[in-house]
């Protein structure tokens, strides 16, 4: 469909009302002011609208041509964000990264690798998406993600993945201390739990098998949405279960949260980065580089 309204157009339009006249336009385009004016009296017969005030000694905008301009420059920006995008990617850059990260780890343990890569200058955008269980592998099998951060070992796939280790999880049986659970004696039994609710992260793989862990079979669950909410659940004392220590040591110091001993521990699991073998972005690459080092998820993984 053709529309006068051309992108050179609105550049000619910005130019006069920053320069303040057709001939301060005209220098700033490298173009003789017929030309200038050849443009506005095209678009406004193509448009059948006034655009400038020609009555007074220099041409202002009328309330029509304002109401363009100010909407053309929205389009001007978009322009020239998708030439410059259309130049990052030439060069190898994505226009968008979608890290994937396991609600074992908290998100905040991302931000410093954000806020890096943020200060290098490059347009694109980061988005962070919280998975549980088998929902991280499961995003990133189906490019939900690019990267995840925190994948395990046990719901990995098949396909054609680079891993790289983070570090070991350690898990803590953990309850409220006023649940009668803290005044039976330790180790805990099946028989000892099994009558109280389990809080339970609700697994946000769509296509993969879900996956649990530590729940007995005779005990009833209350269903969250991850690993936070799991942790106000049984803080509450309206549930109990195993929860990552690094992610309760600050309820365990203050009393909020106790540890108890169960017949059977859980034991931990080593978290891994992971993506497609075959991707090699740029920005997917700086922050594969970054994380596998990062002592910001060094220090959450400390027990």
């Amino acid at each position: 469909m053709h529309t006068a309204i051309t992108i050179d157009a609105l550049k000619v339009l910005d130019a006069i009302d920053r320069k303040g006249s057709f001939a301060g336009a005209a220098n700033e385009l490298f173009r003789v002011p017929s030309a200038i004016s050849y443009t506005v009296q095209k678009l406004e017969e193509d448009l059948n609208v006034a655009i400038f005030d020609r009555t007074g000694h220099r041409a202002a905008l009328t309330p029509a041509g304002r109401y363009l301009l100010e909407e053309g420059r929205t389009l001007l920006e978009a322009a020239e964000n998708l030439a410059h995008t259309t130049r990052q990617v030439a060069q190898g850059w994505e226009t968008r990264l979608r890290i994937g990260f396991n609600s074992l780890l908290p998100a905040e343990c991302l931000f410093p690798a954000v806020k890096e890569f943020y200060e290098l200058g490059v347009p694109v955008e980061v988005q962070l998406v919280e998975e549980v269980f088998a929902g991280s592998w499961d995003a990133l099998q189906s490019r939900r993600v690019d990267l995840i951060v925190g994948a395990d070992q046990m719901s990995k796939p098949a396909g054609s993945f680079t891993t790289s280790p983070l570090g070991e999880m350690q898990f803590v049986y953990a309850v409220a201390p006023d649940h009668p659970l803290a005044a039976v004696a330790q180790p805990l039994t099946e028989e000892d739990i099994a009558p109280f609710p389990a809080a339970v992260a609700a697994d946000t793989s769509r296509s993969l098998p879900p996956g649990h862990a530590g729940i007995f079979r005779r005990q009833r669950t209350i269903t969250v949405a991850n690993i936070d909410q799991k942790i106000a659940v049984q803080q509450a004392g309206l549930a109990v279960g195993w929860l990552p220590q690094a992610r309760v040591r600050d309820q365990l110091a203050t009393g909020t949260l106790i540890a108890l001993d169960v017949h059977e521990p859980r034991q931990p699991i080593m978290l891994h980065l992971a993506r497609h073998s075959e991707d090699q972005g740029k920005a997917l690459m700086w922050f594969w580089e970054n994380l596998s080092k990062s002592p910001a998820i060094a220090t959450w993984l400390e027990a």
